[in-house]
């Protein structure tokens, strides 16, 4: 491909960091962690900020943390990507699919509140593509109920919502997968204000241990090394101007689109971060056909709503999310990423509109 649909920003100062965490001889449970962690903490807004091996194993921790287990059920919309629903079924509990919002790609508070039984114990919002989900109205709903809530904001570094970032809301979870907004290649990183949520985190990542050798519960390896860590610090220095060129890139595109696509909508008292930048499109085979002739690369997030892939359809999955399902059929994410130009976004453009 000549364009890629993702490309992250690396350069000396991240190779630089790799090479002192080597030169240090502390590869695991060091400085590095520390430092990330606090300043991933400082950075979101919150108190407590526990490194992960991955944006699925926070995910995975921060249930378990909750106490959310067997015969529990967690609201997840069904428009994601597989591991926000996976994580719930990993601890014993059961998914309950939500539809989402045609505009924002969102779950709603409305699809949220339809859905709660005696049984709720959680909802799981997904910050989607980088734009935040109504929190004020859902966060409200959660506290009226008396459930946790737990942010998937793996797709949303830097995202706001009335100017507070998203992970400070309730428990949050962030992946630094090679495609993010910031990277440490894998890894992930748990957000709270809960003191014995982060302790319980904690403990839950590293074996179920709080010391060597003394554990107290059934735990995970899903620690992040000191050299991910490393990366994951340099990385946050830069995700403010990675942020705005990505923002820069998504305002060109919707005004050289609008014409010819649906162009993803931003939604009042939002700051997106286009970790994807979305349109809807009617000939997607037609567009995707063009893009590939041209060496460009695109992405469809998702082509199946959870509820309507096969694992799920075996655990007798039958719900009819009609939002969602439309979605599959007509989303296409083009690049986005800081390092496209001008010219690239003209020409990638051009292979949209034809």
């Amino acid at each position: 491909m000549q364009i890629k649909i993702s490309e992250p920003l690396i350069g000396k100062d991240e190779l630089d960091a790799v090479r002192n965490a080597l030169n240090s001889g502390t590869l695991v449970r060091g400085p590095e962690i520390k430092k990330f962690e606090e300043d991933f903490a400082s950075y979101t807004g919150v108190k407590y900020a526990i490194a992960t091996s991955s944006g699925t194993t926070a995910l995975h921790a921060a249930m378990l943390a909750h106490g959310i287990g067997k015969d529990d059920e967690v609201i997840v919309p069904t428009f994601s990507f597989v591991a926000s629903a996976n994580s719930v079924i990993y601890t014993g509990a059961k998914p309950v699919f939500a539809d989402v919002d045609e505009k924002s790609f969102n779950v709603t508070p409305e699809e949220i509140e339809k859905r709660i039984t005696k049984n709720t114990k959680a909802v799981m919002v997904v910050h989607l593509y980088g734009q935040p989900c109504d929190m004020d109205r859902i966060k409200k709903v959660c506290d009226s109920y008396g459930l946790v809530l737990v942010e998937d904001a793996c797709q949303a570094h830097g995202a706001e919502f009335r100017g507070k970032k998203v992970g400070s809301f309730g428990t949050g979870c962030f992946s630094f997968y090679a495609t993010k907004n910031m990277t440490t290649g894998e890894g992930g990183m748990i957000t709270t204000d809960d003191e014995k949520i982060a302790e319980k985190a904690r403990i839950i990542i590293s074996h179920g241990s709080s010391k060597n050798y003394d554990n107290r519960t059934l735990g995970y390896n899903f620690r992040m090394t000191e050299i991910q860590a490393a990366i994951g610090s340099v990385q946050l220095g830069k995700l403010y101007e990675m942020n705005k060129a990505r923002i820069n890139n998504a305002s060109l595109y919707s005004k050289l689109l609008k014409k010819d696509a649906e162009v993803p909508a931003v939604l009042p008292n939002r700051t997106h971060v286009f970790h994807q930048y979305t349109i809807k499109v009617q000939n997607r085979d037609k567009v995707t056909e063009n893009l590939e002739k041209n060496g460009i690369g695109y992405g469809i997030y998702y082509p199946k709503p959870i509820h309507r892939q096969e694992f799920y359809l075996n655990l007798g999955y039958r719900s009819t999310l009609p939002v969602s399902e439309r979605l599959s059929e007509n989303v296409l994410s083009l690049p986005v990423h800081p390092k496209l130009s001008v010219k690239d976004i003209e020409k990638i453009t051009e292979c949209v509109v034809q």
